[in-house]
């Protein structure tokens, strides 16, 4: 789908987020309350932590802080249960998210008068932040109290919307609501969607306060925006990565190396039965906006707490790298439908199968079967793109009155 009307706009100032912009006021919204904390490393209020901040405010109590996938230092690896514990920082309990409960639970909100959301999300349907703000709203709502998101930048911009919208078959923790993969909302507008279109029970009654951001314009994407990239997950260390993470995360679903086990995840790909020349040469070819490739051998290895067993661990690859040249003009999720299909092609000639060793994990994250019949159908990169776009353009109309900036 082109975004030909995505110009980068530069600032003088940063995007002031919602934290910030909170915080500059004192945090008088949270005044007299007990507040419960759902945030990770990325919850940054200028140079500090929001927990920090909060546990040093007069006049309310930071009494709960909840991790999502990651943990709230967001050091564990995907996938990896998070534990409780104890903020050393704040003498503040930590509860998990993503461990025995996905949801706070009525004992984790026993001492909470407020619950505030402030998490850095990248924009994908499939990253896992955006379920975990949705079920909390569910348990804000079953506890009558309200629920604050403070608002922050989607780093790939509020214009480039694209991808599959989820089938409701296929609903899970890696897609929770009937968005594209990509859907261009920030987390503040994605809530009020939520509740707005009842993508969850139980929603109705709940007080929903979005702080929202100053200075920030769809346009934008994160370079544009001033701020720097903090690490949203380990193998998310770069905006780069974050990036090309739409496309490249559904082409890790595959029996490649999607660069995990390696410092550039996402940005690199290879498999034993690879040509990583001849795939070059083919994808090139497709003069794909914002984005080149090049041949790259590479070798994944095992990295404690981000990749400790990496697929092909140990394995000299022929692979590709994927080389942004304009970060406002490439088209991530359509770049990973080109290389899905190119390599599914390869796949069907040196007879590799299955080519997604967890097909179900597959489905949930394209959020459709469809995806994996049209790349067994031998379906090109365009034909795949074109497939989504009416639902695409219908998701758009639809989103239009949730839109704060």
């Amino acid at each position: 789908m082109s975004v030909p009307s995505l110009p980068q706009t530069h600032l003088s100032q940063p995007v002031t987020v919602g934290a910030e912009v909170l915080a500059a006021a004192r945090f008088a919204a949270l005044d007299g309350k007990r507040v419960g904390l759902i945030t990770n490393q990325t919850g940054l209020a200028g140079s500090e932590h929001l927990a920090d901040l909060l546990s040093r405010t007069p006049n309310l109590k930071l009494t709960a802080i909840f991790a999502p996938e990651h943990g709230f230092r967001g050091q564990a690896e995907a996938g990896a249960a998070v534990g409780g514990g104890t903020d050393p920082n704040t003498g503040v309990a930590i509860h998990s998210l993503y461990g025995a409960s996905r949801r706070p639970t009525p004992a984790m909100l026993g001492n909470v008068d407020v619950l505030v959301f402030d998490i850095q999300d990248v924009g994908v349907r499939f990253y896992t932040y955006i379920s975990t703000m949705g079920l909390a709203m569910q348990a804000a709502a079953g506890a009558r109290i309200p629920f604050v998101v403070l608002d922050r930048p989607n780093p790939l911009g509020g214009a480039y919307v694209s991808g599959f919208v989820l089938e409701a078959a296929l609903r899970s923790f890696v897609g929770e609501y009937p968005i594209p993969i990509v859907h261009g909302l920030t987390v503040g507008e994605l809530a009020h969607m939520i509740r707005g279109e009842k993508w969850l029970g139980g929603l109705d009654g709940l007080e929903l306060n979005v702080v929202p951001m100053q200075g920030w314009q769809r346009a934008m994407r994160w370079p544009a925006t001033g701020r720097a990239w903090v690490a949203t997950s380990p193998n998310i260390p770069t905006f780069e990565a974050a990036l090309v993470y739409p496309g490249m995360g559904l082409v890790g679903e595959a029996e490649v190396n999607e660069g995990r086990g390696t410092p550039t995840p996402f940005s690199l790909f290879g498999a034993p039965w690879i040509e990583g020349p001849r795939l070059v040469h083919t994808l090139n070819g497709l003069r794909l906006p914002g984005v080149t490739f090049r041949s790259e051998a590479f070798t994944p290895r095992s990295i404690a707490g981000v990749a400790a067993h990496p697929r092909f661990v140990g394995t000299a690859l022929s692979g590709v790298r994927i080389a942004v040249s304009d970060m406002a003009r490439i088209e991530p999720l359509e770049v990973g439908m080109h290389v899905l299909a190119l390599i599914a092609a390869e796949a069907r000639a040196r007879n590799i199968d299955p080519l997604f060793s967890n097909l179900k994990m597959f489905h949930a994250v394209a959020g459709t079967r469809r995806l994996n019949d049209m790349l067994l159908a031998g379906k090109d990169g365009d034909s795949i793109i074109r497939a989504w776009q009416s639902e695409v353009e219908e998701f758009k109309s639809r989103r239009a009155r949730y839109l704060i900036y």
